[in-house]
């Protein structure tokens, strides 16, 4: 599981950061990638990567503030000439289906996939076998949602010496201790599968915030994640411009992440404001109040 930034800037783009587009690359779990916002120019920024528009299958989107959605038509019309034939699901507050719909039939664009949009609120917002994702809302001047985003425990290894050593050979009934609670041997004992698995694996958990006011409410929606990706578009000492335009200062989410007890903070939405001489300072106001935090650069990746 991979997080990569397309667009870490605020508002508008500057020269060094567009608008704010991230993608979850889950190639090696399943074979796809899930994008979060799609601020104008995501598909310009792509071409500087690796990432393939036919392999982003869900969009998530947290509101609908421009930065966020304008480049939403162009990225879904790319999709059709670059191979894309798989359909796409798009997740977003009340009015992404009607500007969807209304800049695909305008522009008579014509999609070579199908498209499900689905409006959202809060709670669980889709899960499988693999993945649950969590939709929570947020502070901000229209509907804004936080998405949390939990990879399910994986079972542990069977543990083939110790059924040799118990006398159960290998076979089809190996498939069986992972499957049944009990498997019926063919001697006629019943055996305990438990017994004979290592120890699961546990699943990784990101959470991707929108635009927001610090809202101290979610600190238990965040407990003890692996990532925290949010907004800090202004510095410490501009807690009241963050206030009036409902945004989050560096300082305010530092200390959310300390609370909530997460294992990594990645800040992005920086305002254009801050030059690129000015980003150690704001790292430095985040860090002391929790130590493990970045600030975001367009193209930037973090493994989890």
């Amino acid at each position: 599981m991979k997080v990569t930034f397309l667009g870490t800037g605020a508002g508008l783009p500057s020269k060094n950061r567009n608008v704010t587009s991230i993608v979850l690359d889950l190639l090696q779990e399943n074979n796809t990638m899930w994008m979060f916002d799609c601020g104008e120019a995501t598909q310009h920024q792509i071409l500087h990567t690796t990432i393939k528009p036919r392999k982003i299958e869900r969009i998530f989107i947290t509101h609908l503030h421009g930065d966020h959605i304008f480049g939403l038509p162009g990225l879904l019309s790319s999709r059709s000439f670059q191979g894309g034939e798989k359909p796409i699901t798009i997740y977003g507050p009340t009015g992404i289906r009607k500007f969807i719909e209304t800049t695909i039939l305008l522009s008579e664009s014509k999609l070579s996939y199908p498209i499900n949009i689905i409006e959202i609120d809060e709670g669980i917002i889709f899960e499988n076998e693999q993945f649950i994702v969590t939709a929570r809302k947020l502070d901000h001047g229209v509907e804004s949602f936080g998405f949390r985003i939990d990879e399910k425990d994986t079972i542990g290894p069977l543990l083939v010496d110790k059924l040799k050593a118990d006398g159960i050979d290998p076979g089809p009934v190996y498939q069986l201790f992972k499957k049944e609670e009990y498997v019926e041997l063919q001697s006629g004992t019943i055996v305990r599968s438990a017994d004979y698995i290592g120890e699961s694996k546990k699943g990784k958990s990101v959470a991707i915030f929108g635009d927001t006011r610090p809202k101290t409410e979610l600190i238990t929606f965040l407990s003890k994640i692996d990532l925290l990706v949010h907004e800090a578009t202004f510095a410490q000492n501009q807690e009241q411009l963050a206030l009036d335009y409902f945004h989050s200062t560096t300082e305010q989410v530092a200390s959310i992440a300390a609370k909530a007890n997460v294992k990594k903070l990645i800040l992005t939405h920086i305002s254009s404001r801050f030059q690129a001489d000015d980003i150690d300072q704001l790292v430095a106001e985040a860090k002391e109040h929790f130590q493990n935090t970045t600030i975001a650069y367009d193209f930037y990746s973090y493994q989890l």
